[in-house]
């Protein structure tokens, strides 16, 4: 167990250092590397949608909700999730950065909805995935595989991202980090929040 985990800490910390090393070093790689992290994100979405169809008929689970219905609730679920990481997106390219890791923006980000979230972008992907769920009806994607795709995002963040962000931005993204919270936005107006 304890080789098991010094590897996994070993491991972690190369993650890091590699997540570092290449959003700190030149524009031509991350331009490079963007693309490729993009891929990547979609390709495991992706994944899961499949596997969750493919489990729904493995235990024969009926669909959600019928048509027209799946339509009518998953609509507002969706146009509530895709604002949200549009906004998201925004606020990182007008800084220069992508949402990838591998090309973030160059600062800290703390306007818009981040002034409110640290992760505005993933809790619209998690409000969007859930929607997706209801949409094409599947039992397994909406209640087990979103849950399960929060976890393991919950989990690089704390173990990879964070701590890459603590290394390259500092004491500003401590800052930020112990004042705004992960996923669910705190709506009180950024300069009265913390009084």
């Amino acid at each position: 167990m304890i080789r098991i985990d010094i590897m996994t800490a070993y491991l972690r910390t190369k993650l890091i250092d590699f997540l570092y090393k290449v959003a700190t070093g030149s524009k031509k790689v991350r331009n490079l590397l963007t693309p490729v992290g993009a891929i990547f994100f979609v390709s495991f979405i992706t994944l899961f949608v499949l596997l969750a169809l493919q489990l729904d008929k493995l235990l024969k689970l009926p669909q959600l909700f019928s048509r027209p219905f799946n339509i009518i609730l998953s609509v507002p679920i969706l146009f509530l999730g895709l604002p949200l990481i549009g906004w998201s997106v925004l606020h990182f390219l007008r800084v220069k950065g992508t949402p990838v890791p591998f090309n973030p923006p160059p600062r800290l980000v703390a306007t818009g909805p981040y002034a409110y979230a640290r992760n505005p972008m993933l809790s619209g992907a998690f409000i969007l995935l859930f929607g997706l769920g209801i949409l094409i009806g599947s039992f397994s994607f909406a209640f087990i595989f979103t849950p399960l795709f929060v976890v393991l995002n919950v989990w690089e963040l704390k173990a990879i991202e964070e701590p890459e962000l603590a290394k390259r931005l500092g004491q500003e993204y401590l800052e930020y980090k112990n004042k705004t919270p992960m996923f669910i936005p705190n709506f009180r107006r950024p300069s009265q929040r913390h009084r």
